[in-house]
């Protein structure tokens, strides 16, 4: 079953401006793990936001679940931006009875779990928490969602290796099997331990889009040798 369907699909800015996106053609289905895979400017976060609605299109569409981008389209996904949003003066108790109320998919059960799992309290102060622990805050907060998309943008960008893993295990183990996980990130041998299909990116265009098995059988690399080699880093 196709859960995200792009045609067409371009985005620019301004008059004079050059393509974020250009043309892209894109169809991927239900209980899977998808890595969307670029060097920094490729075009990854302006997609995804596309798809979430915050953008809007030059020209081509973008349907999930069948649905255009819209108040429907959008209880069906659950968004980790690159950048930090929660206020700095909430304890993370509040911030989960705030998603509580703003979200009727949120199960708060679900997120004192996984918080416990990743060691972290909910008394905390969001801004007295590390880099690191904040993006484990915002992940727990959209996994925590019964949402059909998971769209995470660069999840483990600001921490460590170790913490990595972690968060890698977290997305692993909490999306429902006709659920959909698409990853943006530039750090690909970090993710491709959990990926089910790779989309290379670059210039606002799809270079691939395979599965990960078949990248293996059929080129006899893991999907970042393939990266480097595409993208001569």
């Amino acid at each position: 079953m196709t859960l995200l369907q792009c045609e067409g699909l371009s985005k620019t800015y301004g008059k004079e401006g050059g393509y974020a996106l250009d043309n892209i053609n894109l169809e991927i289905g239900t209980g899977k793990i998808v890595g969307l895979l670029g060097p920094n400017g490729s075009g990854k976060t302006t997609l995804i936001k596309l798809i979430n609605g915050l953008l809007v299109p030059t020209s081509g569409s973008v349907l999930v679940n069948g649905l255009p981008v819209g108040i429907e389209s959008k209880n069906a996904v659950s968004y980790l931006p690159d950048t930090t949003y929660l206020a700095d003066w909430m304890r993370v108790e509040q911030i989960l009875d705030f998603f509580v109320d703003f979200y009727a998919d949120f199960d708060k059960e679900r997120a004192l779990t996984l918080l416990d799992q990743l060691q972290v309290s909910s008394k905390a102060v969001f801004k007295t928490l590390s880099k690191g622990t904040k993006e484990k805050v915002q992940l727990v907060l959209v996994m925590s969602r019964r949402a059909q998309l998971y769209l995470l943008d660069e999840p483990i960008g600001g921490v460590d290796p170790a913490a990595r893993d972690i968060i890698l295990r977290t997305i692993l183990t909490n999306y429902s099997a006709d659920a959909t996980v698409l990853i943006a990130t530039h750090l690909i041998a970090d993710v491709e331990k959990v990926l089910d299909e790779a989309i290379f990116i670059n210039q606002g265009a799809i270079v691939t889009h395979d599965s990960v098995d078949n990248i293996r059988e059929t080129r006899g690399q893991s999907v970042d040798e393939m990266f480097r080699e595409v993208f001569a880093c």
